[in-house]
């Protein structure tokens, strides 16, 4: 099975071709990479996930790869965590929404 990393602190601009060939040279094989995105705007939320190959160690890559530099800024890299499942509604409020009343 694949290993997954989520890479944190990335640069606004950088895409998920740039992403996936800085992982490459720092000598992992990658099978994708994805910088997520802003569904409204488009804009990069500075953060991705990388799928390495089968056969790689994410242990020794994330290693490797936690605070290596690109575009000037320092990586946060960990092994990606699996969403979690029933979630209560937003921020964990149990599903209800405080609305103010304007008098």
């Amino acid at each position: 099975m694949a290993s997954k990393l989520f890479v944190g602190n990335l640069p606004r601009s950088v895409s998920d071709g740039e992403l996936s060939d800085f992982i490459t040279q720092a000598g992992f094989r990658v099978a994708s990479a994805l910088v997520i995105h802003d569904k409204m705007t488009g804009e990069s939320k500075g953060f991705g996930f990388v799928e390495l190959a089968e056969g790689e160690n994410s242990q020794s890559a994330t290693q490797a790869l936690n605070g290596q530099a690109l575009g000037g800024r320092p990586l946060t890299v960990n092994e990606a965590r699996p969403t979690r499942t029933g979630s209560s509604g937003p921020r964990g409020s149990g599903g209800f929404i405080k609305r103010r009343r304007d008098r």
